[in-house]
């Protein structure tokens, strides 16, 4: 089999004891183990600290590989952002052909623009879809005094329409004209490449991409020239170069958008409350005032107590069902009759104040699905879609529907006082949504809304993404004590604990949330399943999130579930403060408040920079 060397090249400055490995797909790049990784070299090259190694690979070869910064025992210290780069050994090559990967590190600014919000949104797919997937190929037979160049660049933000060149001080790159420049194809994934042959002679070669609009208007990219070379004085020089040079240099892309609570999105057809279909008028909005993103705040079931506290929306009942404060009634069907038509048409009246009236709002709709559904239940849960999707959405559906009933037959939703289902089980949970129930259409109801709820937020997600404008949510951290989340995986929670924050300048005696803290032990068992599910089940709707509190994943104020405020707290997890570690900085203080403070204050520095010494 042919074999060829593959030497890659990265620009990278590193710190002292810092060093660069290649992790891959291919068990030449460890397969994806860094330990077992290319361990890269530093070489000087003018002002610049470039990384290099190199391994034998067969000369039919492709790939994904990224570069990691590790220690002096190979632990990783930082990684590339974004998606893994993909590695292809250009056509044409030898048995004992050299090919030099001349490569950069992805930051995030770079990554960014490749994440579904941009990707899919805002630079939309439907742009790239529509251009004609083209390999670059080479034609041309090669001869010694011939070196193969590909040109590869990312151009995620590049107009529906527009190609790519490269032009450059040389015939063959369009000699700096980009009429004539070398035209790149797209590869797919916002890449585009393209092959050149150079004479030896003809280096070293300046050149600069270049986008071209659909009307043949030329715009050359910002910053200093970029250059390629090779070692002529090298023994074996590289017969094919790879110049994956990242991203199209652009001006800096500016967005704003507006962030607003579910509720207060009014409209002329809303019951006293903000509903899915009004985030089309929203959008509209949005576009037509130049903004690029829609932000919302927490939208699942928080009817925990069924009073107007619960109008609280980062309390969740469960954090997979959307709340059904925001269904639009008149859109559950196309034969709502005229009484219950003269209903809806009354209580848009009564409901249409400066204020939300919550509890109104909420049993007046659900006064009014119930009608809806008892006249078209059969037809509409015996549908395709809905069969659709309750099998999507049965693992936390069922569960959230039996809750509804319980919470409402026992009065309460602490399910602590159901009796024997306050032990949750799948044996339990088969009995009371079996299809034969006396309760049966409750808990069918349950779904119908559910289901009602997620056809119009996802007509209103896709009318979103369809005018380029991102929907984001919003993610709180905590769950209600009292939610479905805590019913069906108590051992997910830490129950006997509460969440909050400590004191401050805002707060004098902190704050105390009330929600249980998370058991992140036992969520890694199955690969924290549980919040892998709630964001895919986010992302439905959803190209963007704000995770509320988002310093909760690394330490969280804990409190006793007794506690009334959030005095009594301590974070967690957290390096403790031993009572002989404590006597021991009062004796070398002297005792004096001032010292005592100040050896204090450097002592928990040192133990957060992992130099404490006692």
């Amino acid at each position: 089999m042919a074999k060829v060397t593959l030497i890659f090249k990265l620009p990278y400055y590193t710190e002292w004891g810092q060093s660069l490995i290649i992790a891959g797909s291919a068990p030449a790049l460890g397969s994806w183990n860094v330990k077992q990784g290319l361990a890269l070299s530093p070489v000087h090259e003018g002002n610049a600290l470039v990384w290099c190694g190199q391994v034998s690979v067969p000369a039919v070869f492709t790939c994904e590989y990224s570069y990691h910064v590790v220690d002096d025992h190979k632990n990783v210290l930082r990684r590339e952002a974004g998606e893994k780069k993909k590695l292809v050994v250009p056509e044409g090559v030898k048995d004992g052909d050299v090919v030099e990967v001349r490569d950069w590190w992805q930051d995030a600014s770079e990554a960014l623009f490749l994440r579904s919000a941009f990707k899919n949104v805002i630079f939309s797919a439907t742009d790239n879809a529509k251009r004609q997937l083209q390999s670059p190929s080479l034609s041309k037979t090669l001869d010694p005094e011939d070196i193969v160049v590909q040109f590869i660049i990312s151009c995620p933000r590049l107009a529906a329409g527009s190609t790519v060149v490269v032009t450059g001080s040389n015939l063959a790159v369009g000699n700096w004209k980009a009429q004539n420049g070398l035209k790149l194809n797209y590869v797919g994934d916002s890449i585009w490449k393209a092959y050149c042959v150079l004479r030896k002679s003809e280096f070293p070669v300046k050149y600069k991409y270049c986008q071209v609009s659909e009307a043949g208007v030329s715009s050359l990219e910002f910053g200093p020239n970029r250059e390629v070379d090779v070692d002529l004085s090298s023994p074996k020089p590289s017969r094919h170069i790879l110049l994956s040079d990242g991203s199209l240099r652009e001006a800096p892309w500016r967005g704003a958008g507006v962030a607003v609570p579910m509720f207060s999105i009014r409209s002329n057809e809303d019951l006293g409350v903000g509903e899915f279909p009004d985030l089309k008028l929203l959008v509209d909005w949005a576009v037509n005032s130049g903004f690029h993103l829609v932000q919302l705040l927490p939208i699942n079931d928080t009817s925990v107590n069924k009073m107007w506290w619960d109008s609280y929306p980062y309390s969740s009942l469960s954090v997979f069902a959307l709340h059904p404060l925001y269904l639009r009634v008149q859109a559950l069907s196309d034969a709502i009759p005229a009484d219950v038509k003269e209903e809806i048409t009354k209580a848009k009246k009564e409901l249409d104040k400066k204020d939300v009236d919550y509890e109104a709002a909420l049993s007046t709709k659900l006064r009014i699905a119930q009608k809806i559904f008892n006249l078209e239940k059969d037809k509409v849960l015996n549908s395709a879609p809905f069969k659709q999707f309750l099998s999507e959405n049965e693992e936390w559906l069922k569960p959230y529907a039996a809750f509804c009933f319980l919470r409402d037959f026992f009065e309460t939703s602490d399910h602590s006082q159901w009796g024997r289902f306050s032990q949750f089980s799948k044996e339990k949970l088969d009995k009371l949504v079996v299809a034969d129930a006396l309760h049966h259409d409750i808990i069918r109801f349950h779904y119908y809304v559910q289901y009602h709820l997620f056809t119009q937020l996802s007509d209103a997600a896709t009318y979103a993404r369809k005018n380029k404008v991102i929907l984001k949510g919003d993610l709180p951290i905590g769950v209600d004590r009292n939610s479905v989340d805590t019913w069906v995986n108590p051992t997910l929670f830490r129950m006997n604990t509460a969440t909050g924050a400590p004191p401050d300048y805002f707060a004098k005696s902190g704050q105390n949330w009330g929600f249980p803290t998370y058991n992140w032990e036992e969520m890694s068992k199955d690969n924290y399943g549980w919040w892998r599910a709630r964001l895919t089940q986010l992302s439905k709707f959803f190209t963007a999130y704000r995770i509320d509190h988002i310093l909760g994943f690394f330490r969280i104020w804990e409190l006793p579930d007794h506690a009334a405020t959030g005095l009594c707290g301590k974070f967690r997890p957290s390096i403790p403060l031993s009572q002989v570690c404590f006597l021991s900085v009062l004796k070398e203080t002297k005792g004096t408040r001032e010292n005592l403070y100040s050896s204090l204050s450097d002592l928990f520095l040192s133990s957060l920079t992992g130099g404490a010494s006692r």
